[in-house]
């Protein structure tokens, strides 16, 4: 690492939101294995919170060449130097600093008060008006503004001297101010409250450092917050109260007395909620109280003709050629009489026909139907499908920027421009894939549902759950208190698909033929992960491609796991350098040890409420624009900008997204995704490696949904004894949610 020292000539770009900056240094000195003689300037990039044209710096970084902007020095810390002479202070004060002083004003300050300037300005502010052309006022502004800066710097040195990064340091500056030193030393573990992107795990390596005790009640309270938040990125709303005390006392290393101490006091303050012996987050708890509390006001009975809606649905069968068998006519009779319902039911079984003979009831009778799903692709299947337009959940709720820092109670009002004050504007609203619904999206959406609305929810419920916390679906269907009609009987016709005959195989525990007969079904027997791999490569780029009529980037790699041989991440790693290997025109950029390269297939892995998008015309004109970027969305990336610090993403519904470097760990390389991130969406093939794995991921739900998410064609690569395994293995990891409980207690 080498030590750089000079003065800022100029700005050359500043990012004001992240302080990334590339600047122009003249260098003073020498530097090591660097022939810096004539130079006029060196290019330095990097985070630099307050600097400043004419400024001197030291710094610390590395010398590298870019490929688009030659020889340029990353900086990775620096510390500023005051302007030491007459001529430094003039050139600081006259490169425009300080607002309202000019080159002229600059040196007729240094020429009243010498070198000693910087120090009058700070001690003596009053004095400035001795100089011709500086009024009081004007005196008392340049004072406040080297102030300020002053300020920063300190702040920002001693941030740094806990090992705390330029930008990192930025935003908790921006956050707290003054009173940053007070926080840093008194309770660091008040910025996991406060500051986006700030988790316990760095508040805990702050406080470390500060010297603050393992068992202090801070840490300790933050502790057992941050536990029952990792529990709910496993799908939870709550957990038992053993296992909370076991996980916080892992976490903490601390005693059991310190951890019930702990919850005691949370309780009190209200942030924790017991029930029966369970634990919750407030915000959760109350998304589950107040969402069984509204899904039973909504659910109040229709006074309609049976007869009138038998009329119709013959009317329906002869105009859409279609023949509803008696389970599809109760379905659509069920949706007509009651306030909430429920349609469940495999592939095959007929769905989407009952689905548009529901739409096509409710329009004859003059009513508004709203048609929404939780991700993009699965809403552009239900439009395509009903030949009506759907939308994502998440638009239908008209999601904005403001306020957003997460998915709790506390921003669900003012994440969404739809909510009980300003309600969907519909009479009848059909949520397509509800097994993917999440406790939070469906209390944001129960809320904007104004009464005398009907509210048809489809789904299958043998799909895993959602990716979010909760178990909505499955908790509904199991209270009893919503109507709920279930499809059972596949409609065998002729072009009948082998992927949907073996995902009913699957679901009643049955083996699916395993002969490779099919022309959609088929398993290739490898042992070893390196064999699995090299056959799924080929899969990928060369033989499914033109077998169903696709691209090797609509092909999906599906895989249980994160983590192991055949995992998401290993897997991603080899498929980029097959599918989307390095060359001179591609730009990338490297974010630990992932590379993001142009042309690389992403996926967004959490949802982002204030991330802009925009869709452009032929002429680059924009046609569409919005916020919003969501869990499982996927797309390509069309542009690394390294000057500039950013990537662009352009999804599949043609929403280009620019991601700061900094907000990347956001993106993860979709080539392969786990069968948990497949969920609503339909690929033309799927590629399914199969290893040996932890009994509580290989189960036949985790299977069957990764079979159902095939249009054309389905490859099993690996074992068949895993395979078949999955199937006989009904057990699942419990997911902690109680939507049915909250029921329950109101029925």
């Amino acid at each position: 690492m080498a030590e750089l020292s000079g003065f800022v000539d100029h700005i050359i770009y500043r990012n004001q939101e992240n302080a990334y900056s590339v600047l122009l240094l003249i260098p003073e000195g020498t530097v090591e294995d660097e022939d810096l003689s004539g130079a006029d300037g060196i290019t330095c990039t990097g985070i630099f919170p307050s600097v400043s044209p004419g400024l001197s710096l030291t710094m610390t970084g590395d010398f590298v060449d870019h490929k688009s902007y030659g020889r340029q020095f990353l900086m990775k810390t620096y510390r500023e130097i005051m302007p030491q002479g007459r001529e430094a202070v003039k050139r600081y004060l006259g490169s425009g600093a300080v607002r309202g002083i000019g080159e002229a004003l600059a040196g007729r300050i240094v020429k009243k008060f010498g070198a000693d300037t910087l120090r009058v300005i700070e001690e003596e502010p009053e004095r400035l008006s001795e100089v011709k052309g500086i009024s009081p006022q004007k005196a008392r502004d340049i004072a406040d503004q080297v102030n300020d800066k002053k300020e920063l710097r300190d702040v920002m040195i001693f941030l740094g001297g806990y090992g705390i990064s330029m930008s990192l340091a930025l935003r908790i500056y921006q956050e707290y101010g003054p009173k940053t030193y007070e926080i840093i030393k008194s309770n660091p573990y008040k910025m996991a409250e406060d500051i986006p992107r700030v988790g316990f795990r760095t508040a805990d390596d702050i406080a470390s450092k500060v010297g603050i005790r393992t068992d202090s009640e801070y840490r300790v309270e933050c502790g057992i917050l941050y536990a029952l938040s990792e529990a709910a990125a496993y799908g939870h709303t709550c957990l038992p109260m053993e296992e909370l005390i076991f996980e916080s006392i892992n976490l903490l290393s601390v005693l059991r007395e310190d951890v019930e101490n702990g919850i005691r006091n949370l309780l009190i303050s209200n942030r924790l909620v017991e029930r029966s012996g369970f634990l919750y987050l407030i915000s959760y708890y109350r998304m589950e109280e107040r969402a069984a509390a509204i899904l039973l006001g909504l659910s109040q009975p229709f006074d309609i003709s049976l007869a009138a809606v038998e009329t119709v649905i013959s009317d329906v069968e002869k105009q859409e050629d279609i023949t509803l068998d008696e389970v599809q006519r109760e379905a659509v009779i069920c949706g007509a009489k009651n306030g909430v319902s429920i349609l469940t039911g495999g592939p095959g079984t007929g769905k989407t026909t009952t689905i548009r003979a529901m739409i096509l009831f409710f329009e004859s009778q003059g009513l508004g139907v709203e048609l929404a799903a939780p991700t993009g692709r699965a809403a552009k299947r239900m439009s395509e499908a009903t030949d009506r337009p759907a939308r994502t959940i998440h638009r239908l709720l008209e999601v904005r920027a403001a306020g957003m820092d997460g998915d709790n109670i506390n921003t669900a009002g003012s994440m969404f421009d739809r909510n009980e004050d300003n309600p969907i504007e519909a009479d009848v609203i059909i949520i397509d894939e509800m097994s993917m619904v999440d406790i939070f999206l469906m209390y944001s959406l129960l809320k904007a549902i104004p009464q005398g609305c009907r509210l048809i929810m489809v789904g299958d419920e043998n799909q895993l759950p959602s990716v979010g916390p909760g178990n909505v679906l499955s908790d509904m269907i199991r209270s009893g208190a919503f109507s709920t009609i279930t499809l059972k009987r596949i409609f065998r016709q002729v072009n009948t698909s082998d992927i949907v005959l073996a995902a009913h195989r699957i679901q009643a525990g049955e083996i699916p033929p395993l002969d490779n007969d099919s022309k959609e079904f088929f398993i290739i027997k490898r042992n070893g992960a390196e064999q699995i791999i090299g056959v799924t490569k080929e899969l990928v780029e060369k033989k499914l491609p033109p077998y169903v009529g696709a691209s090797s980037y609509d092909i999906q790699v599906l895989t249980p796991t994160r983590k192991g041989l055949v995992g998401v991440g290993r897997l991603n790693s080899i498929l980029q350098q097959h599918l989307n290997p390095p060359t001179k025109d591609k730009a990338e950029y490297t974010y630990g040890e992932v590379i993001f390269r142009e042309g690389d297939k992403v996926m967004q892995i959490k949802n982002d409420y204030q991330l802009e998008w925009e869709i452009t015309g032929k002429y680059g004109i924009v046609v569409d624009s919005g916020t919003g970027v969501f869990n499982g969305d996927i797309g390509i990336i069309k542009r690394v900008d390294n000057e500039g610090q950013r990537l662009t993403v352009e999804y599949e519904d043609q929403k280009k997204v620019v991601y700061p470097f900094k907000n990347v760990d956001e993106l993860e390389h979709a080539y392969a995704v786990t069968i948990h991130k497949s969920q609503g969406s339909e690929y033309p093939a799927v590629v399914i490696p199969l290893l040996p794995g932890a009994k509580a991921l290989m189960n036949r739900n985790l299977i069957y949904t990764a079979i159902t998410r095939a249009k054309s064609c389905v490859v099993l690569v690996g074992d068949p004894g895993v395979f078949v395994d999955m199937i006989r293995t009904t057990d699942q990891t419990r997911r902690y949610s109680t939507l049915y409980d909250r029921i329950a207690e109101r029925i």
